[in-house]
């Protein structure tokens, strides 16, 4: 299992890499989200796939389950909400103010005069 989570992260940064160097800035936006699922993907990866119980305080169980990677993943999910959420405001200002969304005619002249 740990096999085809590595090659469904690998795909998600591929793309993600692919998308934020791109000249539309949805694009890039759309690039972070997926940059941010890998990560969250990489994160549950590297803290085990294995089954168990729920940590609580008893003997029932043999096995736990850690809830650090878990913890982790859920404030990260919140956090890119957070930034996905301001990017999308601030292209859609970017929109109304310049009307246009490529990065390129966004850049500006080089000489200032």
């Amino acid at each position: 299992m740990e096999l085809l989570m590595a090659f469904v992260i690998g795909i998600l940064f591929m793309c993600a890499t692919y998308l934020i160097l791109s000249k539309s800035i949805l694009r890039i936006i759309i690039g972070t989200g997926l940059l941010s699922h890998g990560a969250h993907l990489l994160i549950l990866t590297m803290g085990g796939l294995k089954g168990g119980s729920v940590p609580l305080l008893s003997d029932k169980a043999a096995s736990y389950v850690d809830p650090l990677p878990q913890a982790l993943i859920l404030t990260a999910i919140v956090i890119s909400f957070g930034v996905t959420s301001f990017l999308l405001v601030l292209a859609y200002r970017t929109y109304q103010e310049l009307g246009t969304d490529d990065m390129e005619e966004m850049r500006g002249t080089e000489t200032n005069e």
